[in-house]
């Protein structure tokens, strides 16, 4: 599976030079790494950071705390989850290009720069990078079988706006007020 993993990866690496998107750059980008996850996890992919460049960073106001946000890093860790790797091709280069993007200065986040290259990608590469994946449907393009498993999960939360279901083993109080729906950004609330 690592060797299938590398593969994609040199080829999203190519396909990116193809459109003069340059990630290979050690001095501007930084090293990049990529493996699987080690833990078996819902989501498809993450990018870790390290080291940021001391000059490159700017303030975000958190509550009442000033905090600095680097936008520049010289280590990238990408880590692909195991259940992507069962999935079609095309979704798995997907993700790895989803996650090769934050790698690149001021991508960190999925703000107004992520969106700018994810669009050039899917323009130029006939990619489909978003934000968030849709397992259910990645599962059907893959002609396999999708369960979600929701006997374990102890908590149902349910947006009020699109009806989403989220699953969670534990409960935080502060998850209804302070966080949003994913997908339409609708307020939640517990089953």
């Amino acid at each position: 599976m690592e060797e299938k993993l590398q593969k994609l990866y040199n080829e999203c690496i190519k396909e990116l030079n193809s459109i003069k998107i340059n990630v290979v750059d050690n001095v501007n980008i930084g090293e990049i790494d990529i493996s699987l996850a080690k833990r078996n996890s819902k989501r498809y992919g993450c990018c870790k950071q390290e080291e940021p460049c001391k000059n490159c960073y700017h303030i975000v106001k958190r509550g009442k705390r000033k905090v600095k946000q680097y936008d520049v890093f010289k280590k990238h860790h990408i880590e692909i989850s195991k259940w992507v790797m069962e999935l079609d091709e095309k979704i798995i280069k997907n993700t790895i290009m989803h996650e090769i993007i934050h790698c690149l200065p001021n991508c960190n986040n999925h703000g107004v720069e992520f969106k700018k290259y994810a669009n050039y990608i899917n323009k130029n590469l006939d990619y489909n990078i978003t934000r968030l994946g849709n397992k259910e449907e990645d599962f059907k393009k893959s002609n396999l079988e999708y369960t979600e498993k929701t006997k374990e999960c102890k908590y149902k939360i349910i947006c009020t706006k699109c009806g989403q279901l989220i699953y969670r083993q534990r409960f935080r109080k502060d998850i209804i007020s302070k966080y949003r729906c994913g997908k339409c950004g609708g307020t939640l609330k517990l089953c």
